[in-house]
């Protein structure tokens, strides 16, 4: 027992003896500097050191960009181009399925699945495709005005006039458009300020040939109707309508939103295409 105090007590004095550090000028051994320590000193000393040193250590890793630099991190610009690559990929894929929809629904015209009608019942002749004025009996001056008012262009689908219209719109919504149709800038619609859920309407009876989600415009829904007309809703707060349902006129498919990155508040971008063209809606509709 006497041996082990001993011991302790001796290294309890080893730890606790003051040793003097003295830096002297080596020419004239004048004193510089003195300092005091122990060895208990110099490992309280060291061990404040170290932690320190690994507290400003991890500090500067985790908030300083110097962390790109260390194996293991990513670059910061990295991720951000990372994130903006993953949107464009989403919003690509949408697109893309959204064609892939446009062309699924064309496919029977294209193939020929779907026929022409025959209108009021007046025969055609199957090989020349035109209608056999012999059983009309009409006569001369009948002929002449007949022609003279299916040339005038009541209702102007394009700038030349080509074609006349064969189907009747109505206003998706009631509101103030913000923005007029305007090829020259490539805003191939108009946009309706209107009130937020306010209900959106078919313009007329049509098919939903898409419904869903994209990045730019947010929720969209695009009707197909007769004559190949296409009308497309964006900026949508709620869909009501399914891919594949079929709408009359005037029923609400959708709610009035400010969805989409594109989106400066509540309102509705109305687009109108014919033939796979794009149609200045107030040619044909009064939003008034």
């Amino acid at each position: 027992m006497k041996k082990t105090q001993k011991k302790k007590g001796k290294l309890k004095q080893k730890l606790t003896d003051k040793y003097r550090l003295v830096v002297l000028n080596e020419d004239t051994f004048e004193e510089r500097f003195s300092l005091k320590l122990s060895v208990l000193n110099i490992f309280v000393l060291g061990g404040v050191l170290s932690f320190l040193l690994i507290l400003i250590t991890t500090f500067i890793i985790t908030f300083t960009p110097i962390k790109e630099f260390i194996p293991g991190y990513s670059s910061t610009d990295l991720k951000i181009k990372a994130t903006k690559l993953a949107l464009k990929t989403d919003s690509l894929k949408r697109k893309l399925d959204l064609m892939h929809d446009y062309t699924k629904a064309l496919q029977p015209i294209l193939t020929g699945e779907i026929k022409a009608t025959i209108i009021d019942s007046i025969p055609i002749d199957s090989e020349k495709n035109i209608i056999k004025d012999s059983l009309l009996n009409a006569s001369r001056e009948d002929s002449i005005f007949r022609e003279k008012i299916d040339s005038q262009d009541r209702f102007p689908i394009q700038n030349n006039g080509s074609s006349n219209v064969k189907i009747v719109f109505f206003a998706p919504l009631t509101g103030v458009i913000s923005q007029d149709f305007d090829a020259k800038t490539k805003h191939l619609a108009v946009d309706i300020v209107a009130k937020k859920n306010a209900p959106v309407k078919a313009t007329a009876d049509g098919t939903v040939i898409f419904s869903g989600w994209t990045t730019e415009t947010g929720n969209v829904i695009i009707l197909k109707h007769a004559y190949n007309y296409i009308s497309v809703y964006k900026h949508n707060g709620n869909l009501l309508k399914q891919q594949g349902d079929f709408v009359k006129s005037g029923e609400v498919i959708a709610s009035v939103g400010s969805t989409g990155e594109f989106s400066t508040g509540p309102h509705l971008h109305f687009e109108l295409w014919s033939d796979g063209y794009a149609v200045n809606p107030t040619n044909l509709i009064d939003f008034k």
